[in-house]
């Protein structure tokens, strides 16, 4: 019997078949996937103080809990991306959830630091479900909905990270700390069965084989960049392991590129990323990562810096959460806009836009930083420029590559977006470790430190606007990157 497509409920088009889901249930299950995951981010953060005293370990070997994420989730975005081209998103999509549920058990289960990072490991491993989420729906959504859709999933990242740090302060004061982790692992599994039973398996497929080779050659340049920048503070920038691993980041990547180069059927089309549009895209949202990340560095800090050092607020890490929550709100709201935008404009106007609006943000908060409000209303404003440019960015790649590469591709671009925000947190942290006061017995960072870091973060987010102006001109996002879009040619065919 040959395969015949499914229907979806466009407006005033065929009727629907009766078994797939309306559009919109496909939207916000996958929505709701990406804010599960990227809760993940900020679940420890209430715990880092505790964790030496909980675990039984040294404030440095406890950061691992945080380390190991990362890494894992570097590691896997590319990867997972890849396997979802060749096999199937939805599937990939559940091995992503289940391996995320599966480490939120261990954790819950641990008492002692090793087992807490193999937990937070298998967490990591599932940061690829936005990516993988935003590709599903360039394959199963109609054109007019697709922009709106994928600027939706691009701002959960966002959205999670900031509703997770209220909810998770809320758990960890009032209850024992594992319940965290048995939340974060019901979640999942709720999450995993509206997936399997709401989200069609998409007929894109690109086949071949897997590159093997590749993905253990970027698996290991990663690893030894990221590390190097996650923990260079604690080993020292000039150390030699710190220097070693920064050497062998760039020796190893090289090589594998050569070698992705030479390779039929690359885990990365390097040919394909070197186009204008997927280039610039991706560099310009490794340096929006970075400003990004500056505003969840400083703005908790100062919230909860004591009022003794008289630009500290006194907060807890509660009422600092919840102050950073109309953030996820205002990223949510602004994603609907963040399409029509590119509908009418174009995705580059709209991640220009987004760019501007984010150092706009940052420029108030050097000098709106004294009341609970001016934070607020600082964090609300990068909130809605991230929201903006989170929604441009899947649009622009997805207008640059073949149908068959757009969850490597979208992994690609997450995976950039994840090496901004560790080197964001690695150069804040040098900028805050320097420029200190003495409070007591407590050294503290100090008011110029923080202005200094959203100084930095306002412009990154300069670099990114003058990087993006350098993308080709205008088109229709929910055109361009829509299932029907014209056919790409495949430049390892030529």
């Amino acid at each position: 019997m040959p395969n015949v497509p499914h229907v979806l409920d466009v407006p005033d088009g065929p009727a629907r078949t009766p078994d797939v889901p309306r559009p919109h249930t496909v939207v916000v299950v996958l929505a709701l996937a990406g804010v599960v995951v990227s809760l993940m981010q900020t679940l420890v953060i209430p715990l880092i103080p505790e964790l030496p005293t909980l675990l039984g370990a040294s404030a440095s070997d406890t950061t691992w809990a945080i380390t190991a994420t990362l890494l894992a989730g570097a590691v896997a975005t590319p990867v997972v991306g890849r396997l979802g081209d060749m096999y199937g998103k939805r599937r990939m999509l559940v091995v992503s959830l289940v391996l995320l549920v599966a480490g939120s058990v261990v954790c819950a289960l641990s008492d002692a630091l090793a087992p807490l990072v193999v937990g937070r490991t298998l967490q990591g491993m599932a940061a690829g479900v936005i990516a993988l989420g935003i590709s599903i729906m360039r394959d199963e959504l109609p054109a007019e909905r697709l922009a709106s859709a994928t600027a939706l999933m691009s701002a959960s990242l966002g959205v999670g990270g900031a509703l997770g740090l209220p909810a998770a302060a809320f758990l960890a004061e009032r209850t024992n700390w594992h319940v965290l982790f048995w939340t974060s692992a019901v979640l999942g599994a709720v999450v995993t069965v509206f997936v399997v039973t709401l989200v069609p398996e998409s007929a894109r497929r690109s086949g071949g084989r897997f590159d093997l080779v590749g993905a253990a050659g970027l698996s290991a340049g990663l690893v030894c960049l990221l590390l190097a920048i996650s923990k260079g503070g604690d080993w020292g920038w000039t150390s030699s392991l710190t220097l070693g691993l920064f050497a062998a980041a760039v020796l190893v990547l090289l090589a594998w590129g050569w070698q992705e180069l030479r390779t039929a059927e690359p885990l990365v089309d390097l040919r394909a990323t070197a186009r204008r549009q997927v280039l610039f895209t991706n560099i310009a949202s490794a340096v929006f990562g970075f400003s990004m990340f500056a505003m969840s560095l400083v703005l908790p800090q100062l919230l909860q810096l004591p009022r003794a050092t008289g630009y500290g607020l006194g907060q807890s890490m509660l009422a600092a959460g919840l102050v950073m929550a109309p953030t996820g709100l205002v990223m949510m709201a602004t994603a609907p806009l963040s399409a029509r935008l590119s509908n009418a404009r174009g995705p580059k106007v709209t991640l220009m836009l987004g760019a501007f609006v984010v150092a706009a943000g940052y420029g108030l908060g050097v000098v709106l930083m004294s009341t609970i409000w001016q934070l607020v209303l600082v964090s609300c404003v990068i909130g809605a420029g991230i929201g903006l440019a989170y929604g441009a960015m899947p649009a622009l790649i997805m207008a640059a590559v073949p149908v068959s590469e757009t969850a490597a591709a979208n992994g690609l671009n997450t995976l950039m977006r994840s090496i901004g925000t560790s080197m964001s947190s690695a150069v804040s942290g040098v900028v805050l470790a320097q420029l200190t006061i003495t409070l007591g017995s407590a050294t503290l960072p100090s008011h110029q430190g923080f202005q200094v870091v959203l100084a930095i973060g306002s412009g990154a987010a300069l670099v990114a606007l003058g990087l993006v102006a350098f993308l080709p001109g205008r088109g229709r996002a929910s055109a361009a990157a829509g299932p029907a879009a014209a056919p790409f040619t495949d430049s390892r065919a030529a």
